[in-house]
C-alpha cells in the first residue's frame, strides 16, 4: 500500500473469532478501497485463517480474549490479539511443521507460522500476554 499505515483499530465487543474475522476484514478493506484497491481474496483468506486460530487459542488455551487490535501497513495488516494467560505456547517458536496426519488438533500453530511474519509474542505488565503477527497482503490481479 502507498499510503501511511492506519492507526489501531481496536476491535470493542468482539469475543469471537467470527466477530475478529469480521472486524479484520472490514479494517482492510476500508483502507483498501479508500485506495481504490482490491486485496488479493487469498490474502484475505488467510487473514481469516490466521486471526480465527489466535482467537480461538486466546479462548481457550489463552484464559480468555482480553482485546484484539488491527492496523493496516506498507506489507498488509498487523493482527494483535489479546489474553490473559502468561505461558507462551511452546509450538509459537516452531519450524512451522505440520502434525502427523493422524493427531486430531495442534494444526493452528503451524498455520500461523507458514501464513504471517514478523510474529511477536509478549508478556503484558497486568499479566497475560500479547500475540502480534503481521499477515501480508497483495492487490489483487486486473480483472
Amino acid at each position: 500500500m502507498n499510503a501511511a499505515p492506519t492507526q489501531w483499530s481496536p476491535a470493542a465487543h468482539v469475543d469471537s473469532a467470527a466477530g475478529a474475522r469480521a472486524h479484520a476484514e472490514a479494517v482492510v478493506r476500508a483502507r483498501w478501497e479508500s485506495d481504490g484497491r482490491t486485496p488479493h481474496p487469498q490474502d484475505m483468506i488467510d487473514l481469516s485463517l490466521v486471526v480465527s486460530e489466535l482467537v480461538t487459542n486466546a479462548i481457550r488455551h489463552g484464559a480468555g480474549l482480553a482485546g484484539f487490535e488491527t492496523r493496516t501497513t506498507e506489507e498488509g495488516v498487523r493482527v494483535l490479539v489479546h489474553d490473559h494467560s502468561d505461558i507462551v505456547p511452546e509450538a509459537a517458536t516452531g519450524s512451522g511443521t505440520l502434525p502427523p496426519a493422524d493427531r486430531i488438533s495442534g494444526y493452528g500453530w503451524p498455520l500461523v507460522i507458514r501464513l504471517a511474519r514478523d510474529i511477536d509474542i509478549r508478556r503484558r505488565a497486568g499479566g497475560g500476554k500479547t500475540i502480534s503477527v503481521l499477515v501480508p497482503l497483495r492487490e489483487a490481479p486486473a480483472s
